[in-house]
């Protein structure tokens, strides 16, 4: 994984049931399965810094997916470096996409986009999503070699 800046799309996976408050969006109810959540990163570091921040505990929460990572395991994440944000695009993608579910406000406080996370019982398909997303886009699992794990 490098440095460079680009849009990420996390797959996450949740084994069990539970609220969590998400700063002040207010209670998020958790359900067990996958859920994908689509952001960018053009400062400092780029995908590199981003990705590992997401894949650490035990930082202070900042961002809607710090408060859900605590309660989730990350998979992998599907990455361009594409030099223009793709996020948008993705999130609309994304929420058109079969057998993807929207969570509401969720990531998009600073856009007019309806939530950047998705969830789906199911583990989704790399190939597919891969296929699906705009850019040239590659998939790392976390633990492969440019994921670290935490």
């Amino acid at each position: 994984m490098e440095s460079k800046h680009g849009t990420y799309a996390l797959l996450l996976r949740a084994r069990r049931s539970q609220a969590i408050q998400i700063g002040r969006r207010g209670v998020l109810n958790v359900e067990p399965g996958h859920y994908i959540y689509v952001g960018s990163a053009f400062g400092p570091g780029g995908i590199r810094a981003r990705i590992d921040r997401h894949w650490r505990l035990g930082k202070n929460n900042r961002w809607h997916i710090d408060y859900l990572r605590t309660v989730v395991t990350p998979i992998g994440a599907w990455i361009s470096y594409e030099a223009r944000r793709l996020e948008h695009e993705w999130a609309g993608t994304l929420r058109s996409a079969v057998g993807l579910f929207s969570v509401p406000e969720f990531g998009s406080t600073d856009c007019d986009c309806e939530t950047h996370l998705f969830f789906q019982a199911a583990r989704p398909s790399v190939v597919t999503y891969t296929d699906l997303l705009e850019g040239d886009v590659v998939f790392r699992n976390r633990g492969s070699r440019g994921l670290r794990a935490p």
